[in-house]
């Protein structure tokens, strides 16, 4: 919606009836609490969507925090059906002076259109946050394309753009780029450099050497997973990363047995960024610790549920007695997680679940 518009955006989801839970009514709601730096003031964006004759409108939208650890939340930005009020300024206070303002359409979003006026510094930061988020379906095809020439900052969605990052880092970031290069010679054996040789119509190459060779191979000979593990080592490893990277099933064309180091880097990049990772793999999972892993589930209405591992009974204590978090998940501690029953419920901890009924 920030990047392309409501209407776009609710077109390419196949409208209201697609985006609604089954059997609901009403607006979609979507909320997010978020923080602009660790320790930050922590801010509530609230979004609310509905349909009408003419398409998608924006019901409700407002921006909501607390000035301080016992003032009471207020909203520094309320919008209703394109028109509302906004306090400017790096920290609206209660006391500030409201705008009124009013947008071209209900089909607008605030957010969207406020974010883009210095004016309004916390906006911008929320707009700047979102649609920095990076969403990794990389599909290895994609890395052997051969790309039009130029160096380019960050990895594509599919990775289609490898060859100009690795461009971008050898101009720019050469130090970066000799780390990667070290990342990846400890995962693939024999492995010396990555390179973007310009062609003469001005389109790139990717290249990898091996030794003993002084000659590389093109990219597109070489195999899924040393193309892969190099995509990932090149986002993990950006000089001004995502605020956000989500990786989807990283462990396909994976060795297995590279998931642990994998694992590591993601934890490394975890201090500059926010990272969300979906996987299957119980080789990726015996490397993370249970407060890192969440389970997503659907409960006995259909919905889905998230439940951190070391909310589960008896999961902490396995681990504390060097039982891997993955081998614990294929022994069924978890409680779900396995397709063969999609009626399964977690097992939480005594204090979980009182503290979950209460």
């Amino acid at each position: 919606m920030l990047q392309y518009g409501l209407r776009k955006a609710w077109g390419r989801r196949n409208r209201l009836r697609e985006l609604r839970t089954r059997g609901a009514t009403g607006p979609i709601e979507i909320e997010i609490k978020y923080r602009e730096s660790p320790k930050s003031t922590p801010i509530t964006y609230h979004l609310s969507l509905d349909e009408n004759e003419r398409g998608p409108v924006v019901t409700a939208e407002w921006l909501q925090w607390r000035r301080s650890q016992t003032g009471k939340p207020f909203q520094f930005l309320d919008f209703q059906h394109g028109a509302g009020q906004v306090i400017s300024g790096d920290t609206p206070d209660q006391g500030g002076e409201r705008i009124q303002e009013s947008l071209a359409g209900p089909d607008v979003l605030a957010v969207n259109a406020l974010g883009q006026l210095n004016k309004h510094p916390r906006v911008v930061a929320l707009r700047a946050f979102i649609t920095g988020w990076y969403l990794s379906y990389l599909a290895v095809d994609s890395t052997r394309h051969t790309a039009e020439g130029g160096p380019q900052e960050r990895l594509s969605e599919k990775g289609d753009n490898l060859a100009n990052v690795v461009q971008y880092l050898a101009e720019q970031h050469p130090q970066r780029l000799t780390a990667i290069e070290n990342a990846l010679a400890q995962r693939v054996p024999r492995l010396r450099s990555v390179g973007a040789a310009p062609m003469p119509d001005g389109r790139l190459l990717l290249t990898v050497r091996d030794a003993p060779f002084e000659q590389p191979i093109l990219a597109k000979f070489a195999s899924d997973g040393t193309l892969k593990m190099l995509a990932y080592l090149t986002l993990l490893y950006d000089p001004a990363p995502p605020p956000l990277i989500a990786i989807e099933e990283p462990e396909n064309q994976l060795h297995p047995m590279l998931l642990r180091g994998f694992a590591a880097e993601c934890q490394q990049a975890a201090q500059r960024a926010q990272l969300m990772i979906s996987s299957h793999s119980p080789f990726l999972v015996n490397a993370l610790r249970p407060a890192q892993v969440w389970i997503l589930y659907r409960d006995a209405n259909g919905y889905t549920q998230a439940t951190r591992a070391d909310h589960l009974a008896g999961v902490q204590e396995f681990v504390e007695a060097s039982a891997l978090l993955g081998d614990l998940w294929m022994e069924g501690h978890f409680g779900v997680g396995n397709p063969a029953q999609p009626d399964a419920q977690p097992r939480l901890r005594p204090a979980t679940a009182a503290a979950a009924v209460v």
